[in-house]
């Protein structure tokens, strides 16, 4: 079992982080010029660890923290509108204790799921250069790895499935070509990968993504554990 102060030591590794200079200036100007709605309150404004079971069988990879959402509560998918979405449906699918993350202290817990990223800074524009996600590739390796009981991965989006992919090959020696696609799946190095779209406001709004696609997804990740 993944020890608590393992990953504690590793997260701090993760605070201190300032290797990306695009990435810590963008991060350093959104917790100084806050939204409007948020003035009263202290921004976290440092990069992101991973949160939930730490012996979970599932893993979700999404792409980055959100600019208002986990860089000001200092949790992953947390107080935005994408993890409204998300946490609805990780509620609807059994995977978590209330269908809302608000804020670190709203008594949220994962049920056999631990949520992590490919990047742990928010990029502008949502686009992270090649050379950042290979700097946060670092993390992620170490993350991925301290994670023994993993079966299941859903990566959301395609540059959280690439980084997934990319990963296997670097370091588990994986083959061959793998396209994102909602829905598809692959059997990796002894796990299930599952593409989803991500639960951005633009892939909602457009209904390219809805509360039955997702839901429907991580039921049938569960059943895989």
């Amino acid at each position: 079992m993944l020890l608590n102060k393992e990953f504690i030591f590793f997260s701090k590794k993760v605070y201190k982080c300032n290797k990306c200079a695009r990435l810590v200036n963008f991060r350093n100007k959104i917790t100084l010029k806050k939204r409007k709605s948020y003035l009263d309150q202290v921004y976290w404004g440092k990069p992101i660890s991973g949160f939930g079971d730490l012996n979970g069988k599932i893993i979700i990879i999404g792409l980055a923290p959100a600019a208002h959402g986990a860089t000001r509560t200092g949790r992953v998918f947390t107080g935005d509108k994408s993890a409204d979405f998300l946490f609805n449906c990780l509620f609807k699918s059994g995977l978590s204790n209330q269908p809302n993350s608000d804020h670190i202290n709203d008594g949220l817990k994962l049920k056999n799921t631990f949520i992590t990223l490919a990047l742990r800074c928010v990029p502008p524009e949502d686009k992270p250069t090649k050379e950042e996600l290979k700097n946060c590739s670092v993390f992620f390796k170490k993350e991925l790895n301290m994670l023994k009981n993993k079966k299941v991965i859903v990566a959301l989006g395609k540059i959280a499935f690439d980084a997934c992919i990319n990963f296997y090959k670097e370091n588990y020696g994986l083959t061959g070509s793998y396209k994102f696609g909602h829905g598809s799946k692959y059997n990796i190095n002894g796990l299930t990968i599952f593409c989803c779209y991500h639960p951005s406001p633009r892939n909602v709004n457009t209904k390219r993504i809805n509360t039955t696609k997702m839901t429907y997804l991580f039921k049938k990740a569960k059943k895989l554990i």
